[in-house]
C-alpha cells in the first residue's frame, strides 16, 4: 500500500489502538494489499474508547462497558457482584481504555494476517 494511504489510515486509527503498536500496524498495512474503503469499514466496526470510558464511569457497575468491547464473561461477572461491590468497578475506570483499544487491535490484526 502506498505511504501516503497508510498515513492517512494510521491517523484516522491513532485514536483507537494503542500507540505502541502503530509501528507494527504501519509494516502490515504496507505489506498488505487491502483497500482503504476495507480499512473504513473495519474502523466502523471498531469500539470508540471514549464511549467505553463513560460506559464505565456511569453504568460500569452493571458490566456495560464490558459487554461494550465483547467481555460478556466480564460483564456477566461485573454484572453480578454488582461491580466487585465498587472495586472492580473503579478499577475499570482506568483500565477501560486500554482494554478497548487492545480489542480494537486484535480486530485490525485479524484482518490484516
Amino acid at each position: 500500500m502506498e505511504s501516503d494511504k497508510v498515513n492517512h489510515i494510521l491517523m484516522m486509527l491513532s485514536s483507537k489502538i494503542p500507540a505502541g503498536s502503530i509501528p507494527s500496524v504501519r509494516t502490515r498495512l504496507e505489506n498488505t494489499d487491502i483497500s482503504e474503503s476495507e480499512i473504513l469499514a473495519l474502523q466502523s466496526q471498531m469500539k470508540d474508547p471514549l464511549l467505553s470510558i463513560l460506559l464505565s464511569i456511569f453504568i460500569g457497575t452493571l458490566g456495560v462497558d464490558r459487554f461494550y468491547i465483547g467481555d460478556v464473561g466480564l460483564g456477566i461477572g461485573k454484572l453480578l457482584t454488582g461491580g466487585g461491590c465498587g472495586i472492580w468497578w473503579l478499577i475499570d475506570i482506568f483500565l477501560i481504555v486500554d482494554a478497548t483499544k487492545q480489542k480494537n487491535l486484535e480486530l485490525l490484526s485479524y484482518y490484516l494476517r
